[in-house]
């Protein structure tokens, strides 16, 4: 399976070398998700475990915007109606699905980087959760609205991502109050992992993809799987659970290439296997 061959109908998808950029499409609503395009992000997602030339995902927006979250006319107003209707069981299969975005993208085995310019709001503040890192703009906004709409802010995933990034006390004021943190206070929280210009966010975060995809992509899958398990780990069930990991790496002729390159003094040309 090839993920350049894919033709994605609510988004964006193109595939650079061993890096696919998701490009979120809706730049004159700043790209706000609907019912469709939540499924066919996840459902990407589950594919990635399968393709053979993507080793590194970048997700984004377009005109300058990341994502301003659920479409309020498409899915706000049709969730009301739901609640009006009675329809717990509707309700309930709505925010499955948009937690399975989640589980998918932290499922795929490649790391996924965002690159945030603009308003991050609500679900597309969650994605950027979901990711692995974080690039933004001191002009970009990210925000959890849940609370601005009656809900809680235990969406997507976001009361456990949140606390573990940024510290449960910041997590915690955010998600009560709803209130918008700036690019600065975003990077100097540790939301995100450093700031670009943002004409440069894009191509900053497409060249960390591709410095990662010509590693020793096994083990950064390796890695992701590990800092995802790890979450609910003891130290010694981590410690036990590295080792593993470790000596399944050390099986991979990307470890030979490694030692012989640094005998060598030469820089290690990695093949992912």
């Amino acid at each position: 399976m090839r993920a350049a061959d894919w033709k994605p109908e609510h988004f964006k998808l193109e595939v650079k070398g061993k890096v696919a950029t998701i490009t979120l499409n809706r730049p004159e609503r700043k790209n706000p998700l609907t019912l469709q395009s939540y499924a066919e992000l996840r459902d990407t997602f589950r594919k990635f475990c399968y393709v053979e030339d993507v080793k590194t995902i970048v997700v984004t927006g377009a005109g300058g915007n990341f994502c301003s979250g659920g479409d309020v006319h498409e899915i706000i107003g049709p969730l009301v109606d739901m609640k009006e209707r009675g329809r717990m069981d509707e309700l309930l299969e709505f925010t499955t699905m948009t937690g399975d975005l989640i589980k998918a993208m932290r499922a795929c085995p490649q790391p996924v980087i965002s690159a945030i310019d603009g308003i991050c709001a609500g679900a597309g503040a969650c994605i950027a959760l979901g990711s692995d890192m974080r690039l933004g703009t001191v002009r970009s906004k990210v925000a959890f609205l849940f609370v601005r709409v009656g809900l809680c802010g235990a969406d997507m995933g976001a009361c456990n991502m949140l606390p573990r990034i940024i510290g449960t006390g910041r997590a915690s004021e955010i998600l009560y109050t709803g209130r918008a943190i700036k690019g600065e206070e975003a990077e100097r929280w540790g939301l995100y992992n450093r700031l670009c210009e943002p004409e440069e966010v894009l191509a900053e975060a497409e060249a960390l993809a591709a410095q990662l995809a010509d590693g020793p992509t096994f083990a950064h899958m390796m890695t992701k799987k590990q800092i995802h398990e790890e979450w609910t780990m003891g130290i010694d069930q981590a410690i036990t659970a590295e080792a593993t990991a470790q000596a399944l790496c050390m099986q991979t002729d990307d470890f030979v290439r490694a030692y012989n390159a640094f005998v060598a003094k030469k820089t290690p040309e990695f093949e992912g296997n």
